[in-house]
This record gives C-alpha cells, sequence and structure tokens, in this order.
C-alpha cells in the first residue's frame, strides 16, 4: 500500500470516527440528548477569507454548526495582525461557549486569549498556534488542531525532486514567514532539499509572499525574468499562490516547469486535474475547522476539564497527485462546500 493511501485510508477512518462520535454521543463522556439540544455560541476567526482556504474553512465551522446547534460569529482576521487583533480584543467581554482561532501570526492573539481565560471561555487553536506549545495552558489555549506542516511540505517537495531528477534550479515561494504554519512548510522544504546536491534555490532561499497572490506572482516574475537557462520546478505553500503565479510561465523558457505547492483544495485539485499543477498536499481545512467545532461542543456540553483534552490534535492529509486518480476523486469530493469534510 502506498504512503498515499496510507494517509487517505487513515484520514477517513479520522473523520468517520469523529463525526460518530458527535453524532452518537458515545465515548468516555457521553452527551445526554438534553444536553446536546442545547444551542451554543461560538467565535470563529481565522487569517483572511479572501484565501480560498479561509473561505471554506467558514463555510464549513457555519455548515457544522447548524448540524450540531452552534450559533457561530464570525470575524474575519483580513490577513491584518492589527484589524484581527482589534476585532477579537473587541468581543472578549462577549458572552461565548467556546472560541475557534487561526492567527494571523502567532502570539499576536495572546492577552485576548488571556481574558477569555478568565472568563472560562475555552480556546481552540486551529492550523497556526495561537502561542508557542509551552504557553498555551497559562495563555487559555486548550488545544491545538493542526496539520504536520513539515510533512505536507517533504510530502509536496519529495514529489517535486522525483519529477525534475533531483537536480536544477528551483522556486521557493513562502507564506507569512511569522506564521507557525509556514515555518513548518519551509522547514519540510529544507529537509527534502538538503538530500539533494544538484539542486540550487533561487532568490537565496524562501521568498515570503505573505499568502498574497499579486505578490506571488510579482516575486516568480522577477525570479524567472533572472534565469537565462529552464528553471526546473517551484514549491508554493498554497495552491492559491501558485495558481496566480503559473500564467506567468508562458511564452517563456521555464514553462515546462513543475510546480507543487500545499492545500489540496479543490481549485488545487482542478489544476491537478488539467495537469496545471504536478502536486498539492492536502491540508485540510474543512477537518480542522469542523474538530475544532466539535471539540468546543464537546468541551461544553460534557463539562471537560483542560486536562483531559489531548493539547495537540494532528489532522491528516494525502498528497494528492495525477499519478493517484483515486485520491484524487475521493479528495475531490471530500472537500466539496456544498460536503466540508476534508
Amino acid at each position: 500500500m502506498t504512503a498515499s493511501r496510507r494517509d487517505f485510508l487513515g484520514a477517513v477512518a479520522l473523520g468517520s470516527a469523529a463525526l460518530g462520535t458527535t453524532i452518537s454521543g458515545c465515548g468516555p463522556a457521553a452527551t445526554s440528548t438534553e444536553s446536546a439540544s442545547k444551542p451554543l455560541r461560538a467565535a470563529f476567526s481565522n487569517a483572511g477569507l479572501q484565501s480560498t482556504w479561509c473561505a471554506l474553512g467558514k463555510k464549513t465551522a457555519e455548515l457544522w454548526g447548524r448540524l450540531l446547534n452552534v450559533e457561530i460569529e464570525w470575524f474575519d482576521g483580513e490577513f491584518d495582525l492589527g484589524k484581527q487583533r482589534n476585532k477579537i480584543d473587541s468581543i472578549t467581554d462577549r458572552d461565548w461557549d467556546f472560541c475557534c482561532f487561526q492567527a494571523v501570526q502567532i502570539d499576536t492573539l495572546a492577552d485576548p486569549c488571556k481574558r477569555l481565560k478568565e472568563r472560562g471561555i475555552p480556546v481552540i487553536s486551529m492550523d497556526t498556534l495561537l502561542v508557542s506549545m509551552d504557553k498555551m495552558r497559562d495563555t487559555g489555549v486548550w488545544c491545538e488542531v493542526t496539520p504536520d506542516h513539515v510533512e505536507m511540505a517533504e510530502k509536496s517537495v519529495g514529489h517535486l525532486m522525483q519529477k525534475i531528477g533531483g537536480k536544477g534550479k528551483v522556486i521557493h515561494i513562502g507564506g507569512l514567514d511569522g506564521h507557525s504554519g509556514a515555518q513548518g512548510r519551509r522547514q519540510g522544504f529544507e529537509n527534502t532539499i538538503q538530500k539533494f546536491p544538484e539542486i540550487e534555490v533561487l532568490g537565496g532561499g524562501v521568498r515570503w509572499c505573505d499568502w498574497d497572490k499579486e505578490k506571488a506572482r510579482n516575486t516568480f516574475e522577477t525570479l524567472l525574468q533572472q534565469e537565462a537557462t529552464p528553471i526546473a520546478g517551484a514549491f508554493f505553500h498554497s495552491d492559491d499562490m501558485a495558481l496566480a503565479a503559473i500564467p506567468a510561465l508562458k511564452g517563456t523558457i521555464h514553462e515546462k516547469m513543475v510546480v507543487v505547492a500545499v492545500d489540496g483544495q479543490k481549485d488545487g485539485l482542478d489544476a491537478i486535474k488539467k495537469g496545471v499543477l504536478a502536486a498539492s498536499a492536502v491540508n485540510p481545512v474543512c477537518r480542522i475547522h469542523q474538530t475544532a467545532l466539535f471539540l468546543g461542543q464537546f468541551i461544553v456540553r460534557n463539562k471537560e476539564s483542560i486536562n483531559s483534552v489531548p493539547m495537540e490534535i494532528i489532522t491528516p492529509g494525502p498528497l494528492v497527485t495525477a499519478d493517484s486518480p483515486r485520491v484524487l476523486e475521493a479528495m475531490y469530493y471530500l472537500a466539496d462546500p456544498g460536503h466540508c469534510i476534508v
């Protein structure tokens, strides 16, 4: 069985188990019918809804919130540290059953999380660390629901190395340098390419583009124009940035460049089907937001203690390529906004 297939089966198993537990209320702390029917209120925020990844996270929380009788109020981070902080600061005195946040950058929401802790409101971190792991509980963060960012990058870049024969020039376009997920993706890239001494990373290493599609496109074009011989490949920290930049290849000597990314949601999967992207590692946005919601409602309805909740839950996601059509079709269905499962 291939690694990607193992990941896929594990992902489906985890999703099924979580869904079954949520619906039935089975497990160590069973939820009564009366408790499960009680409406809850939750505040959610992720980095910025101009990202297709974040926008799908919002759809997911709202869909599963309706199914679980949790009213969701959304506070868009707008990919702006100050704006997200101001929004979360302004709601810490309101009545919430729990809160789920993805910070634009680590540590920026620490103080409002502490104020929520003082009021007994659980906070769950999504995808990006709100604070470092050793400070989570003191800050009031109960759990970090996250993919393995290092592994996602290793999978994607490993496929790139396979496609280009482990040699040549490559481009590395990063997200936001203060985002713990982007830091993990950089580490995964570096872990992989250090095994290939004939690889040259252009631009002096990762070029941070802050998840901004226009900035990614401009940075990519500049690097293309500086090279007089074909560039073998590129790794982008998000499908959005990759798909914004790829049109710049048309009509250049770099047209056959192999491009891989991270996210593996519908636009990226479409691009794989069309041969535009060679691969994308699934960053399971639906499962991350869904799991955070599941945890929050269980914590409140079961009256669970902070010490009974794991500090970290890793959400699995496979590498999707045109060479794995069954995984591609499965992910395409599960990530559909009408389903919001992966």
